[in-house]
């Protein structure tokens, strides 16, 4: 079993064909639920850190576009990064009619190719689940790098204190013998460690809403 850590390898791997793609991204949907979930994720996004004309936009784990595709026209730019040249390749597929999108590909640590303080808005959704807790925390520090002054930062994970969230912790803790859970298996947070993440990185006014099963963190640089 590859190494939790092999985000490159693991997520190409469960990533070859734009149906498995999805699968591993929101489950057995059709476009219509995946378009559903893109605007629902922007709603969001709008009602805290907000997304202007003017703002260039990045989204760390961009899948294969199912925000970007609802995003994207309400800003003046559009950057998807993930790790997977596979998932890129999808999301390049059902973004192809909008003229202000760029993809990146990135290692799986950090935003290497995005210059310093040249961004207006970072956000990162259904991935911290994926990562390591040091990775989640690399993406923050990142976040805070590439952003220009006053610019926001967006991040979620399910939620360990809630009762669904903590469904999903039982259910993966008992359906797996330890060394055989699946790289990719999803692993929760908890308000004050994603709380604890944005100020140990410097950001300003942090705002944390349990919204549901789920933990939403907000910030200024």
């Amino acid at each position: 079993m590859k190494p939790r850590s092999a985000y490159k390898e693991v997520w190409n791997d469960l990533s070859g064909a734009i149906k498995r793609a999805v699968m591993h991204v929101m489950g057995d949907v059709e476009e219509e639920q995946l378009q559903a979930a893109g605007e629902e994720t922007v709603k969001d996004l709008q009602a805290t850190v907000g997304a202007n004309p003017g703002d260039v936009v990045l989204e760390i784990g961009c899948g294969v576009g199912r925000v970007g595709k609802v995003i994207a026209p309400l800003c003046k730019e559009w950057i998807g990064c993930d790790v997977s040249s596979n998932m890129l390749k999808h999301a390049q597929g059902r973004l192809k009619k909008l003229r202000n999108v760029r993809l990146v590909e990135i290692s799986g640590f950090d935003l290497k190719p995005i210059p310093d303080e040249s961004i207006d808005m970072v956000y990162c959704t259904v991935v911290f689940m994926h990562l390591d807790e040091w990775d989640r925390y690399n993406y923050v520090l990142e976040a805070k790098r590439v952003l220009r002054p006053g610019g926001r930062v967006f991040i979620d994970n399910f939620n360990l204190c809630h009762d669904t969230g903590w469904q999903v912790f039982e259910t993966h803790r008992t359906a797996f013998a330890p060394g055989q859970r699946p790289s990719h298996i999803s692993k929760s947070s908890t308000p004050a460690e994603i709380e604890t993440y944005l100020k140990r990185a410097g950001f300003q006014s942090v705002q944390i809403r349990e919204k549901n099963e789920w933990i939403q963190g907000w910030g200024v640089k």
